[in-house]
């Protein structure tokens, strides 16, 4: 792999390649959209996740990934509850993690669907009942940084919740994600970084 494919992959994350993934139609990076995951659900660690967005999940470890076996999924990030990060895809690539979703594009006036095309996909481990982490955080709030860095479309009005593109299937990352302290840290990091 040459110099200028590794460009979407982030030095601060442990890189793990999932198959589910291909070329963004347009190139287009102007969405940010924050996941929550626990497998099985409610239960934290092991390497459930990293299989099922490899395609590695054993259907017979638990009954809950017999449903879910079948899905080829993906995110670009993962950052896990200690604040570990594993890179799935290559920001530049699409991953599929947004499903059926409608996102109001308030920059250009339009309800956008197809979200995938120009969307990075963060999922934090999670559920929708416990708080995330402080390092979970930290993590997130470092990533953004990376990602609005790379591709200036992308703001901090840009931000947004698989709930709120997909509210009839989705409820992630939930009402423990707290919105307010993240913007917050958000803010501050990128106000150090204009005046460093």
């Amino acid at each position: 792999m040459n110099q200028e494919n590794r460009a979407g992959q982030w030095s601060r994350a442990r890189q793990v390649a999932s198959p589910n993934q291909d070329a963004r139609p347009h190139g287009e990076v102007s969405l940010l959209l924050l996941h929550a995951i626990s497998l099985p659900p409610g239960q934290f660690s092991g390497d459930a996740i990293e299989a099922l967005f490899t395609n590695r999940l054993d259907p017979n470890e638990h009954p809950f990934f017999a449903e879910i076996d079948h899905l080829r999924v993906s995110a670009h990030l993962l950052i896990r509850r200690d604040g570990e990060c594993i890179q799935f895809v290559d920001s530049d690539q699409r991953a599929w993690h947004a499903g059926r979703s409608y996102w109001w594009d308030s920059a250009l006036s339009v309800w956008r669907s197809k979200l995938n095309d120009f969307s990075v996909g963060i999922e934090l481990e999670g559920d929708d009942c416990t708080p995330f982490t402080k390092a979970q955080y930290a993590a997130l709030v470092e990533a953004t940084c990376w990602l609005m860095a790379r591709y200036p479309a992308l703001t901090t009005q840009r931000i947004t919740s698989h709930a709120k593109v997909a509210p009839l299937r989705k409820t992630d990352p939930g009402p423990a994600f707290d919105w307010a302290y993240f913007r917050q840290q958000l803010a501050r990091r990128l106000m150090d970084k204009s005046v460093g």
